[in-house]
């Protein structure tokens, strides 16, 4: 493998200052001449060495090998550019941030079947409902609802378009007559969400005639936990919405009862997503080229 050593200055200030501006200001020369530097670069090693976004930069893994090699003696430089180019097997920490709603993901099923068939890649798996910048926190991939993902993601589909479904257990129904509309949910004890404690409590959004409109329900409870919700309404807490996965084993064993159906509308489903597709680290492409053939039996 040929290395341009002219590069290496560029990746090391780009290490070093965590921006290409600053990289930049710091060798006397454009932004423009870094980000092509570090693209020529990737190219080289033939993987992502610097996840960029509008708003940060960071190393990825094989970029911390890297920068962290090229700190070392000069004589293990030539050494450290052959273990970043040559490691095409998906191995490694792969570190993705999902929403507590993402049933799909966190069922089971389909991280189960990616670590059995990628045993040298170690995942962690941080669950928030908090919104922030994946690159910047050192993220590999996230997982949302389509809708909230910022545009200069790439995003690949997790699911199919979702629905939200209100439900309650038979027996808060046998005491409680059902609500007929959504306004009557005021009426109602109402199992709530909200992402953390500085948030207000989730607006429960309906649709009539086409025309969407929400319900800012008082909760009995309020929670960041889907598991609790659930765990309430099947015990007769009360009335309480999130995704129709959720739900629906609990719908077809009789446990909770639908409401509201004709209310609710459809919604874009859950995505992965990362910063860019260009050079990307075969950890990540293994996952979503699994996401692809775990979703192809699926119909929606």
């Amino acid at each position: 493998m040929k290395v341009d050593l002219n590069l290496l200055p560029l990746f090391l200030a780009v290490a070093g200052e965590r921006s290409f501006s600053a990289a930049a200001s710091r060798l006397g020369i454009t932004r423009s001449a870094v980000s092509q530097g570090i693209r020529r670069l990737e190219d080289t090693f033939g993987t992502q060495l610097v996840m960029r976004t509008t708003r940060s930069v960071n190393l990825t893994e094989a970029g911390e090998r890297l920068y962290s090699s090229l700190s070392s003696p000069l004589a293990n430089i030539e050494a450290a550019f052959e273990h970043v180019a040559s490691d095409s097997t998906p191995r490694g920490l792969l570190r993705i941030a999902v929403t507590s709603i993402a049933e799909a993901f966190l069922s089971g099923p389909l991280l189960a079947s990616y670590a059995a068939a990628n045993p040298a890649v170690s995942i962690d798996i941080f669950v928030s409902d908090e919104e922030f910048d994946i690159v910047a926190a050192g993220y590999d991939a996230g997982v949302r609802l389509g809708e909230v993902i910022e545009k200069d993601m790439i995003a690949v589909p997790l699911t199919g378009q979702q629905r939200e479904m209100v439900v309650a257990s038979p027996s808060y129904l046998a005491a409680h007559s059902a609500p007929q509309h959504p306004r009557e949910l005021v009426d109602h004890q109402c199992i709530g969400w909200r992402p953390s404690p500085d948030v207000a409590p989730y607006r429960w959004e309906f649709e009539e005639a086409g025309v969407p409109f929400n319900v800012a329900i008082e909760p009995r409870v309020t929670t960041n936990d889907l598991h609790l919700m659930l765990s309430l309404a099947l015990a007769g807490g009360g009335i309480t919405l999130a995704t129709k996965d959720t739900f629906t084993p609990y719908i077809e064993t009789g446990q909770l009862v639908s409401l509201l159906d004709d209310f609710l509308p459809d919604f874009p489903g859950f995505y992965l997503y990362f910063p860019q597709r260009r050079n990307m680290a075969p950890k990540l492409r293994s996952l979503i080229e699994h996401i692809r053939q775990w979703r192809q039996p699926i119909i929606y």
